[in-house]
């Protein structure tokens, strides 16, 4: 619905939202509440200044992520008191340095409209909507059952799907909760290595200490394949011999791998396009034909028989970004062939479910869904067919994504999770703080979803989401957040 233009400067716009409830600690009970006061306080054609206060009315929280939808076409282009992040109608605004504790505090921004400028009418922080009142609760994962399988005391226990369940060969469900380790995707190609610092049973046993059960294994297809675009010392059966080693010892310690092709082969300079380079070395927006089906056709013969071991068909799809619309991309994501927009031919999900097949591997295999895995919407209508009927379905989700709101959760990721397994194989934010995660997971855990926080890396989390500060497992302030919520779900 679209309302009145605002008149010049003079026009003052407000919305106020009630109470919401914060994550507080999961060992007590709280008083959680605030309100948000969404005014605009100068307009002009094509732009207007606006101010959001926010109140805390519970007890106190160190971070703070608040996400709302513009009704309209509206866009922030400046903002202050925190940091403004955008994706499509969706803005996320999370503390600043000095403003993380708040009893109050304000953030303002400039922006831009075109056809009328709304105001927006529902606000959520980290990740819980803002419904009015305080309350005294005790957060979800308190009463979360205990996990159904008892704790690993051997090797990671073989899977298939039953229904919309993960489940073990005694028939028990599992949920997969753990971490992604980076490095197999960019090191080899890089010339810097196999892995992006160790692999070993130290770091194993560090993981462990954190209650992990899963780790995702990004790879990358040309390395596997050994390519010329890949030095020789880093690909083909030097690296596939690496590869296999740290999944073996992954199982042997009680910990799921989930080996996934996150880099691939082919030239895209299209929309959202991550590189101009055709090596492997960014996401691109499909599997290319060329080498995809080779890489698949080896990941499966190195682990057929080996059902603990999942199997990713590729990290982030984003066909609808090159092919113009999410119909034709999610049947280029479906079928692949020749998509518009995409100069390379694409193996489509069907072909490769075809060909890990085709190798006699009976392990589970998980797909993704578009614009980065953040997108579930049409996964049943389009999910390829498998004769083993042992297909899962994974998300990615991040506060910068446009499905970051449990709205969106509910619609798109619980509808399809009453039907398969659902996974969040990606979980973080950019802030190097876990407000925003860990309502995520207070949203999972109601819902029976597992997670994977990214990454187990040491890198600097202002740059992007880092676990640890180093390979002993200490937590960064954003790790701590997994950390935590693992102690309590995980088994």
């Amino acid at each position: 619905m679209r309302l009145r233009t605002l008149s010049l400067v003079a026009a003052s716009s407000m919305v106020v939202a009630g109470a919401f409830a914060l994550t507080l600690s999961p060992a007590s009970a709280a008083t959680t509440g605030c309100s948000v006061a969404y005014q605009v306080t100068g307009s002009w054609q094509g732009g207007f200044q606006g101010d959001i206060a926010i109140t805390n009315l519970g007890d106190a929280v160190s971070s703070w992520s608040l996400g709302f939808d513009f009704p309209s076409s509206q866009k922030v282009t400046q903002g202050w008191g925190g940091t403004f992040a955008q994706s499509g109608a969706h803005v996320t605004v999370t503390n600043a340095a000095w403003n993380g504790s708040i009893g109050s505090t304000s953030v303002g921004f400039v922006g831009s409209w075109t056809g009328s400028n709304p105001v927006p009418t529902a606000f959520t922080l980290n990740g819980v909507a803002c419904t009015g009142g305080t309350t005294a609760t005790t957060p979800p994962p308190t009463t979360t059952p205990p996990a159904t399988t008892p704790p690993p005391t051997g090797a990671a226990p073989v899977l298939k799907v039953s229904g919309n369940k993960l489940v073990n060969s005694a028939g028990q469900t599992v949920k997969l909760y753990g971490v992604n380790r980076s490095g197999g995707e960019f090191a080899c190609i890089q010339g810097n290595g196999f892995w992006d610092g160790p692999m070993d049973q130290a770091s194993i046993t560090a993981m462990r200490s954190w209650k992990i059960r899963v780790v995702r294994v990004p790879l990358n297809e040309e390395c596997w394949l050994g390519t010329a675009d890949v030095p020789a010392a880093y690909g083909g059966i030097a690296y596939q011999n690496q590869v296999k080693a740290y999944v073996n010892l992954l199982v042997q310690n009680g910990i799921t791998p989930i080996v996934e092709m996150h880099w691939s082969y082919g030239l895209y300079t299209g929309t959202s396009s991550g590189c101009s380079d055709v090596k492997a070395t960014c996401q691109k927006p499909m599997p290319d034909a060329q080498y995809a089906p080779s890489f698949w056709t080896g990941v499966a013969n190195a682990f057929k028989g080996n059902d603990a071991v999942i199997l990713d068909l590729f990290n982030e799809p984003y066909p609808e970004r090159a092919t113009g619309d999410e119909t034709s991309g999610w049947k280029c994501w479906r079928d692949g062939g020749t998509c518009t927009g995409i100069g390379y031919p694409v193996a489509g999900f069907q072909s490769l479910v075809n060909t890990v097949r085709a190798t006699g591997a009976t392990n589970v295999i998980m797909i993704g869904g578009l614009a980065y895995s953040n997108n579930l919407s049409q996964w049943l209508a389009y999910k390829p067919a498998d004769p083993l009927n042992n297909l899962s379905a994974f998300a990615h989700i991040y506060n910068f994504n446009t499905c970051s709101n449990t709205s969106c959760w509910d619609s798109q990721i619980a509808t399809t999770a009453a039907q398969v397994p659902v996974t969040l194989s990606e979980i973080g934010e950019n802030d190097c703080a876990h407000g925003f995660v860990d309502g995520l997971m207070d949203w999972a855990d109601l819902h029976g979803i597992g997670y994977l926080g990214w990454t187990w890396n040491t890198w600097d989390c202002s740059t992007g989401p880092s676990l640890i500060s180093d390979h002993n497992g200490t937590a960064t302030a954003y790790g701590q957040g997994l950390k935590n919520r693992l102690a309590l779900v995980s088994n």
